[in-house]
């Protein structure tokens, strides 16, 4: 997909997902109460009030001594536990099998390339085979690039985070290598033919960004270029044409953008035959708003007629395919609402920006958007309805009149029904596209489909990882303070008394419309259903379950939307004799980790567990502290007294008090998370802690927003959190 975003949505991972038989409840849950103004009494509202500033210096000698002595404590509680060693071999036999579904990219000739992981590479190997190879059951994988020789060799630890090569021959490529697995990486040029690096050719130094060709001796880059090149959220600001031979000095700029701004990138628009149609510039003004600008031949821009919340998501037989995210009204005076996918002839439309736009979707009330792209002459589109997907084809055919609207004709591919689905890699050379299949009790299943003909067949399937037997899915809904209805599923046995005995984590995430949509982890499966545990994801505002709107109604001053929807699913569980407070406990990462952080010291009586990974928590400081000034389009300005003022009635950091009922967390972070600084987990650790909470803390020196720098990190976060859940909510009276 093609983004005009610059910047990716803050995201954490589903734990699950599945399609369910659906059923729907009319249960009103009690209201939570709302929050009142700082607990705690002006604790940590400035930086002289806040006692723990110095956590927040990631690498400082007290700093570290602080995380070695948690660290020591934590692992030793949780590792001492007896059933944690055989969910830790279970979860290192699950994330290290080779019985998986390597994840297929094509490439412009038609073959298909891999990054896989396991126990004999745990930090991967790049790797390709022909498509007819793949379809096997044993391809034939040439390694193209193996990361962990590579940091054997060089004495780092190398994560690999993606390369991208020079159309059509894509013999040229940009590898990008993060130290430890931070989003800052190295770009080094690659040489598929020959497997080498290349001597003396591009090498960026370390710095978040990008890089993108435009020929074999130019790169279009948006990195650290020295003081006053990066924004305040730290990404850059500037853009340079960088030519072979120069140094980074040498490059030229070729757009400037603001301090305030997010970022700003580059990139060029291809056709299906790799040649470029539009070298763009990508300015994001804020984390949900921005401009595209076309870069002249004479090195002029031109600032693109295009709705400030919009996408770029393909360019098919010429047409330029834009989904808005706001109500918007075009120059040719068309009136467009948010989630609607528009799409201009792209020469007339960059000719004349009053070209009329074609509409191709205009989704309902409870549906969303969840993913496009293009194959060589159509657009395939993954289209949920209450969050169970199909995927669509269009294509555009030439109205007799060359004056009339574009048609666009709609055919949806032969897939299993009520199901979650995801668009893949797709071919440039003809119509085959790979769409995934899956469902919270079904294995993954990989089809190889065909949008030319509608057609898809399986290419692989995954084996059950867990014993699904007996096991079903409900699709439950709970009503919200407002009156919002607000779905969830429910993942259990089917025989489950429904006595409140049940031990319950509820996954939550609510933001940056990202949606938790049905999908099947064999790691939650092992490590917690097959031991009778029941695990609920609720779809709650914020995210993008059904569509912009939905995020959109959870923005800044309605944050608190979508903390009081994860409440209301909470006590619906309860209500519903799912679960009961002794046995509820609730899990989210990231924005999900503020969720944990909100629920925790708004309804502590609902719960009694909480991990709380890689978390936001101090939000009147979130926009110093790092990549944190990119999302105050989704939080607001803490220094703007308006905005503060909605921030600080939910900031956890300065809500925890003495004297609540709050249960012993678990909270983890990476040292070397340079998107969420890893001083959010530690402060909320140390206040607890100074408040007399018991706490469990752990911080993986490696891993970045991740966690986990390779799978046997992976393998360890995974068992130290089930071994904690197991603790708080499987045995009775849990654990202190």
């Amino acid at each position: 997909m093609i983004r005009t975003a610059a910047l990716a949505a803050l995201l954490a991972s589903t734990a699950i997902s599945s399609a369910a038989m659906a059923q729907s409840s009319d249960v009103t849950a009690p209201a939570p109460a709302a929050p009142t103004a700082t607990a705690s009494g002006g604790f940590a509202t400035s930086d002289a009030t806040d006692p723990y500033l110095w956590l927040e210096e990631v690498e400082g000698d007290r700093a570290m001594d602080w995380v070695r002595a948690h660290n020591e404590d934590s692992l030793g509680t949780l590792q001492g536990d007896p059933r944690y060693q055989a969910l830790h071999d279970q979860a290192l036999e699950i994330v290290q099998s080779r019985d998986r579904i390597p994840a297929p990219g094509f490439n412009h000739d038609g073959t298909v390339d891999n990054f896989w992981q396991d126990a004999t590479h745990v930090r991967g190997i790049w790797r390709t085979t022909t498509l007819d190879s793949y379809q096997t059951a044993e391809p034939q994988w040439e390694t193209i690039l193996d990361i962990d020789a590579l940091a054997t060799a060089e004495g780092k630890n190398w994560v690999y985070k993606g390369a991208t090569c020079l159309p059509p021959e894509e013999t040229r490529c940009l590898v990008n290598l993060s130290d430890g697995g931070k989003d800052a990486v190295v770009v080094r040029e690659f040489d598929r033919a020959t497997r080498t690096f290349v001597d003396g050719g591009f090498n960026l130094p370390e710095s978040k960004g990008g890089a993108s060709w435009i020929d074999a001796d130019t790169l279009l880059v948006s990195r650290d270029f020295g003081p006053g090149s990066l924004t305040t959220s730290g990404y850059p600001m500037i853009v340079k044409v960088l030519k072979r031979g120069q140094t980074m000095d040498q490059a030229t700029t070729v757009f400037t953008g603001q301090p305030t701004d997010v970022s700003v990138s580059g990139y060029a628009l291809r056709d299906a035959d790799g040649v470029i149609q539009a070298t763009l510039i990508n300015r994001g003004v804020s984390f949900y708003e921005g401009e595209t600008h076309r870069l002249n031949a004479d090195g002029t821009t031109t600032k693109l007629e295009l709705p400030a919340k919009s996408n770029i998501n393909a360019l098919v037989q010429g047409q330029l395919v834009v989904t808005t995210d706001q109500d918007w009204t075009a120059p040719s005076g068309q009136d467009f609402k948010t989630g609607d996918v528009i799409a201009w002839d792209l020469q007339r439309w960059l000719a004349d920006p009053a070209t009329p736009a074609q509409l191709i979707i205009r989704p309902t009330e409870r549906e969303a958007i969840e993913g496009i792209t293009a194959t060589r002459n159509r657009l395939v589109v993954a289209l949920y309805e209450n969050v169970r997907g199909g995927v669509y084809v269009y294509e555009p055919s030439v109205p007799i009149d060359h004056l009339a609207d574009q048609i666009w004709t709609r055919t949806r591919l032969d897939l299993p029904q009520n199901v979650s689905v995801g668009v893949g890699s797709a071919s440039e050379r003809d119509d085959k596209i790979f769409v995934s299949v899956t469902g919270y009790l079904n294995p993954s299943s990989l089809y190889l489909a065909d949008a030319s003909t509608g057609t898809a067949v399986v290419s692989k399937s995954l084996p059950a990882k867990f014993d699904a037997t007996g096991m079903t899915v409900d699709q439950f809904e709970a009503r919200s303070t407002d009156g919002t209805m607000i779905p969830y599923f429910v993942v259990h046995k089917g025989d489950m008394a429904m006595d409140g005995s049940n031990p319950t984590v509820l996954y939550g995430y609510g933001g940056f419309q990202s949606s938790l949509l049905p999908g099947y982890s064999a790691t939650v499966g092992k490590l917690w259903l097959e031991r009778g545990g029941v695990y609920v994801i609720a779809n709650t505002r914020g995210g993008g379950e059904f569509g912009p709107r939905w995020h959109q109604a959870a923005l800044q001053e309605n944050r608190q939307r979508a903390h009081e929807d994860f409440q209301a699913v909470a006590q619906d569980l309860i209500t519903r004799n799912i679960t009961s407070q002794p046995h509820l406990g609730i899990m989210g990462g990231s924005q999900g980790g503020l969720f944990m952080g909100a629920m925790l010291t708004q309804r502590p009586d609902l719960i009694n567990a909480a991990v709380i990974q890689v978390p936001l928590f101090d939000m009147l400081r979130f926009h110093k502290l790092l990549a944190g000034a990119s999302w105050i389009a989704e939080y607001g300005n803490p220094d703007i007294p308006a905005e503060r003022a909605w921030i600080e009635q939910y900031s956890p950091y300065q809500r925890l008090a003495a004297g609540q009922p709050y249960p012993e967390v678990f909270i983890h972070t990476s040292t070397k998370d340079d998107r969420v600084h890893p001083g959010h987990a530690r402060k909320a650790a140390a206040r607890l802690e100074e408040l007399g909470y018991p706490v469990l803390f752990y911080e993986n020196v490696d891993g970045g927003h991740g966690a986990a720098a390779n799978l046997r990190e992976t393998a360890r976060r995974l068992a130290l959190e089930y071994t904690y859940l197991s603790r708080r909510l499987m045995d009775t009276p849990a654990e202190e």
